[in-house]
């Protein structure tokens, strides 16, 4: 039996799962709590729930074969620790691994999200069979998760595939705290500060925008919003989608020549707006990528969808198994 724990801002998911022929993780149970206490409260809340859920699936503590724990960085790895994260205040040098290993009596495994991703991906998912693997995010923000020869490559001390805060131009939308960042252009974030600025720009000259009705209504702008009304037709949308997919080419142009990876693949957001952003990118990628790198990676949506954070959580739980 695998234990997956994945801490975020908000919430936090308990997931159980079997390792199937070391193929496949089957989803056995799941339970959601509000990340709402204090974190040493929480992390008892979390504990006992897992007990529980194993509990009430006929399974107990001394079946675990193995624990994941997925949080948001900064963490260290190596030291079991998570350090202060910005979306949980609090939860400062945090010793989750030897707290988490006291409790069950087993191994646990810490990893940032972005690692666990990848490893899920690449075990499990799109980047199967492959041994150099870039994974990112692109979700609210823009995060990467890096196999390379097959290893995760996490650096001296978890920075490793931080490419959000890379900074692509001068000035634009702010991601990672960098204005111009790969993160501020390619990001649900960035894509809503773009939409802003673009947007903002049609209504001050009197147009009619048909995703926005008034300045007002600047602020209520996701990358939802603007992709349903790019796949409608209009022109302003698919123009705010074209200028995102412009510097998404200038970034993984940089990643493709910098790491020679096999295939690179994209979470959230691309998996849904693909076929607005795909033309643009490739061309960027033709333009900018060294010929002998870009022919060699495929660029791919996330194969897991909807239940990757679950399976990346539990991925961790069998990642010295591949070791």
């Amino acid at each position: 039996m695998l234990l997956g724990i994945d801490i975020g801002g908000t919430k936090c998911a308990l997931v159980i799962g079997n390792l199937n022929d070391k193929t496949e993780i089957d989803i056995i149970d799941k339970r959601v709590l509000s990340t709402d206490r204090p974190v040493y409260e929480m992390i008892e809340l979390i504990f006992q729930t897992a007990e529980i859920l194993l509990a009430e699936n006929h399974s107990s503590t001394d079946q675990l074969s193995g624990i994941g724990i997925s949080c948001g960085g900064p963490l260290s790895s190596k030291k079991g620790l998570i350090l202060s994260p910005p979306n949980l205040p609090g939860w400062n040098e945090v010793p989750i691994v030897e707290m988490a290993t006291q409790r069950f009596n087993t191994t646990v495994t810490l990893q940032n999200d972005a690692n666990a991703c990848a490893i899920a991906e690449w075990k499990y998912g799109a980047g199967r069979g492959f041994e150099n693997v870039i994974f990112l995010t692109f979700g609210t923000g823009m995060g990467a998760g890096l196999i390379l020869n097959g290893s995760l490559y996490s650096g001296t001390s978890d920075f490793a595939g931080e490419v959000g805060h890379l900074r692509l131009s001068e000035m634009g939308p702010v991601g990672f705290g960098k204005s111009g960042s790969f993160e501020g252009w390619a990001s649900g974030g960035g894509i809503a500060q773009l939409a802003q600025i673009k947007v903002r720009e049609r209504l001050q000259v009197g147009e009619q925008i048909s995703f926005c009705n008034s300045l007002d209504d600047l602020p209520k702008l996701t990358a939802k919003t603007v992709a349903e009304a790019a796949h409608s037709g209009d022109e302003l949308a698919i123009d705010i989608y074209n200028t995102c997919a412009e510097y998404l080419g200038r970034g993984l142009s940089l990643l493709i020549d910098i790491l020679n990876p096999e295939v690179i693949i994209i979470g959230s957001i691309y998996g849904r707006a693909r076929s607005l952003l795909d033309k643009r990118m490739m061309q960027v990628i033709e333009r900018e990528a060294y010929i002998g790198a870009r022919e060699v990676c495929k660029i791919v949506p996330a194969g897991l969808g909807e239940n990757i954070g679950d399976l990346a959580a539990l991925s961790l739980a069998v990642v010295s198994k591949y070791d």
